[in-house]
């Protein structure tokens, strides 16, 4: 964390571990939603990153220098990428939150070499809580907003004592707001690229209905099995946030019908399952059983909803379906270690 202790928002924090009400900092200088939604359009079009305060937040100046130099791509070394991942796994969103409508420019840019990655942690921010989350209560789940008298909400605080409900919240209304920037994106010739705008744009905040006939739309041309996969997900997360019945049984329609993708099949029964309480239908078990064959579970893992579901000793979708169909089965060894390595 460095001499995060110096930092101007420490003061906040430290006082909030006092007993302070977080409301009466909502708004101000330290609030990242706040800092977010101030960045003029011109700064974010232009990288005018000296518009932006990232001095008031952890680790700020490291995520400039970072996009800084992702965006200027003056070294033959890939330089600025992975520290936003990188500070989302360490539980430090608040600064990185700052990034999002640069990475979301660069991932824009189709001559820049290092779009994909970009694009990749965009999304970081709007997600936390999630490694290792793969059971029907959890997996695709939007948790409940924060609510300013009470710091510690269903996304608690960033390892410096930072609302992380606060640097959510921003990392969605910033995906929000550049929305017409990222649906384009669905229709990229570089599939990774078509995969995580999917991942993304499922964190909007607002205009639901739209991401949804964006995936939908999308889904109809789409070819590649794991990009259709992907939309499938990303349907059944919008979803899960705006619920909708007939979305419900599409997804139902899906994994039963035996002439769409394996892929397919297998993200729409997760999805299916992740939207209802019902009992696991028996065709559902017998259809899962069938294709998710241990080749095309590491497959699947390329999908950043069963990466980040992965442990040690399974990949995404084994686990998904262990805790989905098998909840009484005991988790391997190691299954909460995200940097054990895979056996």
């Amino acid at each position: 964390m460095g001499e995060w202790r110096t930092d101007p928002a420490f003061a906040m924090c430290r006082a909030l571990v006092d007993g302070a009400d977080l409301s009466s900092f909502a708004g101000g200088p330290f609030d990242v939603r706040t800092a977010v939604a101030a960045i003029p359009p011109e700064a974010k079009d232009g990288f005018l990153l000296d518009q932006v305060p990232w001095e008031h937040f952890p680790e700020g100046d490291r995520v400039r220098e970072a996009v800084h130099l992702l965006h200027t791509n003056d070294s033959p070394v890939r330089t600025g990428a992975g520290v936003v991942d990188g500070m989302c796994a360490n539980d430090m969103r608040a600064a990185a939150v700052l990034a999002v409508p640069f990475l979301i420019r660069i991932a824009a840019d189709t001559r820049h070499p290092y779009r994909a990655g970009a694009l990749s942690e965009a999304s970081s921010p709007a997600r936390a809580r999630y490694f290792g989350v793969a059971s029907r209560d959890e997996l695709l789940l939007h948790r409940a907003d924060t609510q300013d008298g009470d710091p510690y909400d269903d996304y608690g605080v960033e390892v410096t004592g930072y609302p992380a409900g606060w640097s959510v919240a921003a990392a969605r209304a910033a995906i929000t707001a550049d929305i017409a920037l990222l649906q384009p994106l669905l229709g990229d010739p570089d599939p990774s690229i078509r995969i995580h705008a999917a991942y993304i744009l499922a964190t909007a905040a607002d205009h639901d209905r739209a991401v949804h006939a964006s995936f939908q739309n999308r889904l109809a041309a789409e070819q590649d099995p794991a990009v259709s996969a992907a939309l499938v997900l990303a349907t059944a997360e919008v979803t899960r946030a705006h619920p909708h019945s007939p979305t419900i049984a599409w997804m139902r329609e899906r994994w039963r019908q035996q002439t769409q993708a394996p892929e397919v099949r297998l993200a729409a029964a997760i999805g299916w399952l992740c939207l209802t309480d019902e009992p696991v239908p028996d065709d559902l078990r017998a259809a899962v059983d069938d294709l998710a064959t241990d080749e095309r579970a590491q497959a699947m893992d390329d999908l950043p909803w069963m990466a980040i579901a992965s442990g040690s000793d399974e990949t995404g979708l084994q686990r998904c379906v262990r805790k989905m169909l098998h909840p009484d089965q005991p988790d391997p060894p190691d299954c909460d270690d995200p940097w054990a390595p895979r056996r």
